[in-house]
């Protein structure tokens, strides 16, 4: 995708720090905004310690820093961007007045992207005089590392954006999907939070410990779901009958589990014990610990699944 060649970054939080290590490494043009009065050395780092996944996978600009630049004032970073990721807080008001202050320096082909994980897109829209130039497109956190990108588009938006924005993130090694239909979380944040709330729910009953439900989770259908999604898999559960077969063997057993799947609350005592919980792991393993070896295992399969793809 040569002509997406001047990235802006608006917000450079978690995710905003994280895609500008990735632009960065591809050797395109990044510009950042984030109000943060240390953003500067705090995304060097970032992309300091980057750099050593980023240049496994690939990407040999990873950790040069030649072409990013930083603004204070984020209608003047937007001005001249091929491309904007927009990564601020998930509010409303903010992301509104932030798509006020950009969109006169919008150029007729820039794109803005809002990496939102849950805003419906519609609401979204209501920030811009022409919404046409907003699509969704939200990542998974490491933006860096990991491949899924979910876009939407609506029959406000231009849909040739939609085209464009696609071909570009999979120009940089990334997997999109398509939502056809906005819903609160999108896809995979809606699907990750009904596990989690089982997990929860089986941690407050008693079931198993924190960290046994986290191996659980590892160690058993994390590491099929890493190969593909749990339909496919399951198709391949059923023999020769294939999805069919596993909905006539499993299904009514599994509906049974379905019917005694638990709630969970974010109350007080709740948090608590998923605070205690994790004390108890990163007692044994310390954060940093942990993070090291997330990034390592994921580089580690995109490298085996790149060279099984060919």
């Amino acid at each position: 995708m040569k002509g997406i060649q001047k990235i802006t970054i608006l917000g450079a939080g978690t995710i905003g720090m994280s895609w500008a290590a990735l632009f960065l490494a591809t050797g395109r043009e990044v510009c950042v905004y984030d109000p943060a009065p240390d953003i500067q050395e705090r995304l060097t780092q970032f992309i300091e310690q980057a750099q050593t996944a980023l240049k496994a996978l690939g990407w040999q600009h990873a950790g040069k820093t030649d072409k990013l630049t930083f603004n204070s004032d984020p209608s003047e970073a937007a001005l001249g961007a091929d491309f904007i990721q927009e990564s601020i807080p998930e509010r409303l008001s903010l992301k509104h007045s932030l798509y006020q202050a950009i969109e006169p320096n919008l150029g007729e082909h820039t794109i803005v992207a809002t990496s939102t994980s849950g805003l419906k897109l519609s609401e979204l829209q209501q920030g811009f005089n022409d919404p046409s130039k907003l699509i969704l497109a939200h990542p998974f956190n490491p933006p860096h590392l990991i491949p899924l990108v979910e876009l939407m588009i609506n029959e406000r938006t231009n849909k040739s954006h939609l085209m464009i924005a696609q071909a570009f993130y999979l120009s940089i090694g990334k997997q999109t999907v398509r939502l056809n239909k906005e819903v609160p979380g999108h896809i995979a944040n809606r699907l990750q939070a009904s596990l989690w709330r089982e997990c929860i729910y089986l941690l407050k009953e008693g079931v198993a410990s924190l960290e046994d439900i986290d191996k659980a989770v590892a160690h058993g259908p994390g590491l099929r779901w890493a190969t593909m999604g749990p339909s496919s898999l399951f198709h391949l559960g059923g023999g020769d009958k294939g999805i069919a077969g596993f909905c006539e063997h499993i299904g009514p057993p599994m509906q049974t589990w379905w019917d005694d799947l638990g709630d969970a609350k974010f109350d007080q005592e709740t948090v608590q014990l998923l605070v205690d919980g994790m004390r108890e792991i990163t007692d044994k393993r310390p954060t940093p610990v942990l993070k090291e070896k997330r990034d390592a295992l994921i580089v580690s399969f995109l490298q085996d699944l790149k060279r099984l793809e060919g």
